[in-house]
């Protein structure tokens, strides 16, 4: 190709080659360029040559880069340079390009840009960043700051991600391009959009998400087209009147930024499924969001919502964890001010840790915790750390009717102590670890020689009267109630005329009994007045603290009744149960009925992931949510029905064992002798996902597999009854699921290094002290990474480059692809002392928590066996295990 120049009309023409004379008119025009870019052509064609002329073993251009009018050459670190040298050898065949990716991060980007107003059918084009990594690890944006204006003239373009760049202003040449359905500009410095933008009005995808964007133009309510818009993490304060005029939007995402309120006009968006609006200042919402038709998903979590309207807070699809729903203002000392004053954190998932300073502040955990510090609570500047733990039966004591509500949070420096200050909810004056549990409400007064009267502030109609001179000595009285419905005892007895009162639990701190009889008021049963009661129908039942046995005691004592109560007279406390049957032997049925009522009635579920079998996901549910988990997972997995129902203590312990033909990696930290452990608790999720393995003599068949769910050790303080039937391993079997492999595979490193074209070198990442990964564990990960091995490699820290280099030389063999990815990263990092939790949180951004959780147990695992030879050897000082003392509140 040579260049000459004309005068006139000034256009810089290229001869065609013999092979592009049959072209079309339209196909030659596109290789005509401007005079007014001739000179920079003239630069870049012999910029190429030297770079040819400089680099004798460059690939060759009649490789594969250039194939069904694609070109994908961001996986090349000479990507736009691939380009120049095509469209100087090969430009009838450049013009005819539908798809083209390049990095944005090429030096070469500015020469490339020349080129693309003249790819006239051009219908995708990728112009994205992220393809370099900085020193630490993190994605370099690409050095693209504005568009040829050019580009607007494309008018077959229908895709264009400019994602990860330098972008301060959309480009003006992007309005233009009338045809355009998807545009994403993520990962820029966007400040605002441009008026104009309404004129792209066949767009119906746009992402604008991780950038500076302050407001909306009106004219965003113009694309009448758009189906998704995402404008998460950015600095939004408030929306246009316009966005109630995106009718076709199904999904809509504003989360992460700073809006307080949101318009009516949103009640409009009559196609809307899901609306995301986590994570901002909302202080209230409008109601007319739980009347929109096909919404199914409403998040509103980590807002500042003190209240709600009650038709969005009883939707089942609203999701408002981490408001302050019902919590009065923060204040200090009458000083209403200072609480808007404070400084406010918002801390991302990541996120471990946070600085307090004198003048206080408030923390938002992106799990849903917040913190108060008021103003001069801690002295000077203090960093906290904090994390969540998998509760254990061994250090959560619950009682009676405890339920657990949460993990356990616990926040370090341990001990450290603040000044004390009157704030609304609950306060603290040190750090430990705290979890939260749901207990019988329990009111509790003083009783001195002069008496007193205690009432329950869950039923006023159950009152304890102390008469004068009923004590020598002052002493604590506590006074608890468990409301019981008619529902429940008439199913738990299986007769609709049985009925009970609350059941009133009464406790004291001293072993000394009352001098004069202490008077006790409960009401009747629902439905039975003193007016029609019959006598021999009503039992006043007296238990122990246990719950074991029950005693009829209406013959020992004076029961006087009023309209709606009975009311007796003892000398010493326990727990008091009214009944109002016609059966004989009540207090069997009590003791029964008590029991139950301990209990939950729970179902397991065994559900597999459609893409990849292998991972299993396992559960323990209340019976009232198995349909809607089942419901928010059958989009990801298949599986059996639910198993029969069960029942089971809050805090009890199982096991789920795999079974016939299908194995689990016995190295986890929470198998035990070949079972995965279990915790129940009512209102955690109970849940694990696992990848499981067949024996590799099976190749090529499926494998009927199941998993069998089993009791653990019998819990403290059960009921006789209960204890008596979970003895012998009979009785220990509580469910059976199938688990089906459609084919085998081999366990990796089971096979020879020859074989798999991998040798797996001793690895040992971290340090003693923190614990090891070896090269057993990274195995272990890899069985469980899958087809997300790519997402994870990149938050890794590998580069496209590489990740496209593992993909093509292992293809077709997925397996290879995933060693091929953990192996070349924890070789090049087995001297960074830093490189578990590199895999940790890669894990996280990467979506799966569960190989996180599975790496964190492991290393918990790792430092608990180097503290515990550590102590062994006499390193360690008796004080600080003093000093590490955990206090649970």
């Amino acid at each position: 190709m040579h260049i000459c120049s004309l005068s006139e009309p000034s256009f810089l023409f290229f001869p065609i080659p013999a092979a592009c004379r049959c072209l079309p008119a339209w196909q030659v025009r596109a290789c005509l360029v401007p005079l007014d870019k001739t000179q920079k052509m003239a630069e870049l064609l012999k910029l190429v040559e030297e770079h040819e002329e400089g680099a004798p073993g460059a690939p060759s251009l009649t490789d594969s880069c250039l194939a069904d009018n694609r070109l994908t050459l961001d996986v090349y670190p000479d990507g736009c340079c691939r380009l120049l040298r095509l469209f100087k050898r090969q430009p009838a065949e450049v013009v005819q390009v539908e798809l083209l990716r390049l990095s944005s991060n090429d030096h070469l980007l500015d020469a490339a840009l020349i080129i693309l107003p003249y790819l006239k059918r051009l219908k995708s084009l990728v112009l994205k960043g992220g393809h370099v990594r900085d020193e630490f690890g993190s994605c370099q944006h690409g050095s693209l700051t504005s568009l040829p204006p050019d580009i607007g003239t494309l008018r077959f373009l229908t895709h264009l991600d400019l994602s990860f760049n330098s972008l301060s202003t959309l480009p003006s040449c992007i309005p233009c391009l009338t045809s355009l359905r998807m545009l994403l500009v993520s990962h820029n410095n966007l400040v605002a959009l441009p008026e104009n933008f309404g004129s792209l009005s066949k767009l119906t995808f746009f992402s604008a998400m991780k950038n500076q964007l302050k407001d909306l133009p009106q004219s965003i309510g113009e694309l009448a087209a758009l189906e998704e818009l995402d404008l998460s993490e950015n600095v939004l304060e408030h929306l246009p009147e316009e966005v109630g005029n995106l009718h076709s939007c199904t999904e809509l995402d504003l989360s992460g930024n700073q809006l307080s309120s949101i318009p009516d006009c949103l009640g409009n968006l009559k196609s809307l499924r899901r609306l995301h609006l986590h994570s901002n200042l909302l202080v209230t919402v409008p109601a007319s969001l739980a009347s929109l038709p096909n919404l199914s998903r409403l998040d509103l979590q980590s807002n500042l919502l003190r209240a709600v309207p009650p038709e969005i807070q009883t939707a089942p699809f609203v999701h408002l964890r981490g408001n302050p729903l019902g919590e009065t203002e923060l204040s200090l000392q009458a000083d209403e001010s200072s609480a808007t004053e404070l400084r406010r954190l918002f801390l991302a998932p990541e996120e471990d840790s946070f600085t307090v300073t004198s003048e206080g502040c408030e923390v938002f955990l992106a799990c849903g915790i917040r913190f108060y510090f008021p103003p001069e609570a801690a002295s000077d500047s203090l960093r906290i750390h904090f994390r969540t733990l998998a509760p254990d039966p061994r250090w959560v004591k619950l009682r009676h009717h405890d339920v657990l509500l949460s993990k356990v949070l616990e926040l370090q420096p341990h001990g450290v102590k603040f000044q004390q200050k009157d704030v609304a909810r609950c306060s603290v004056l040190h750090f430990s670890w705290f979890l939260v549990v749901s207990r019988l409400v329990q009111n509790e007064c003083k009783v001195s020689t002069e008496g007193t009267l205690l009432f329950s502030s869950v039923d006023p109609n159950i009152k304890v009267t102390f008469p004068p001179g009923v004590t020598e000595e002052t002493r604590s009285v506590k006074l608890q109630v468990l409301p019981v419905s008619a529902e429940e005892i008439a199913e738990l007895t299986a007769d609709a005329e049985c009925k009970a009162s609350p059941l009133l639990c009464l406790s004291q701190d001293s072993l000394v009994d009352f001098l004069t009889p202490v008077r006790i008021q409960l009401p009747l049963p629902l439905g039975v007045t003193g007016s029609n009661l019959d006598w021999s129908r009503l039992h006043l039942l007296c238990g122990d603290v246990e719950g074991q046995t029950w005693d009829d005691i209406t013959n020992e004592v004076m029961l006087e009744l009023t309209h709606l109560c009975a009311v007796f007279e003892v000398t010493h406390f326990s727990w008091y149960w009214l009944w109002y049957t016609t059966k004989t032997y009540i207090g069997g049925i009590a003791r029964k009925v008590y029991e139950r009522l301990r209990m939950y009635q729970v179902n397991f579920i065994a559900l597999q992931r459609k893409k990849d079998p292998e991972q299993v996901l396992l559960q323990c549910l209340p019976k009232h949510k198995v349909d809607p988990v089942l419901k928010k997972l059958q989009d990801r997995y298949r599986g059996p029905e639910p198993s029969d129902m069960v029942e089971m203590f809050e805090g009890e312990q199982f096991f789920a064992a795999f079974e016939r033909g299908i194995s689990i990696d016995m190295d986890r930290p929470d198998c035990v002798d070949g079972r995965l452990s279990f915790i129940f608790y009512s209102h955690l999720k109970n849940m694990k996902e696992i990848y499981v393995t067949s024996p590799v003599d099976r190749k090529g068949q499926a494998v009927k597999g199941q998993v069998s769910f089993y009791r653990g050790a019998v819990p403290e303080s059960i009921p006789e009854d209960a204890s008596r039937r979970r003895r012998g391993p009979d009785s220990l079997w509580l469910a059976t699921l199938p688990i089906k492999l459609p084919r085998l595979k081999p366990r990796w490193g089971e096979t020879s290094s020859s074989s798999n074209g991998f040798s797996f070198p001793p690895l040992n990442l971290g340090n003693a002290e923190t614990g090891y990964l070896t090269q057993a564990n990274l195995l272990s990960i890899a069985r469980r990474v899958g087809a997300d091995w790519q997402t994870i490699g990149l938050n890794l820290g590998l580069t496209y480059q590489q990740i496209e280099r593992i993909g093509y030389n292992n293809r077709e063999d997925l397996d290879k692809q995933i060693l091929d990815m953990l192996f070349s990263w924890a070789q090049q990092n087995s001297e960074d002392p830093d490189c578990v939790s590199k895999l940790i949180r890669a894990m996280k951004e990467s979506g799966r928590q569960d190989i996180a959780d599975e790496v964190e147990t492991i290393i918990e695992l790792g430092r608990q066996k180097y503290r515990e030879s550590i102590r062994r050897v006499g390193l360690e000082q008796e004080s600080s295990t003093e000093d590490s003392a955990i206090a649970m509140t």
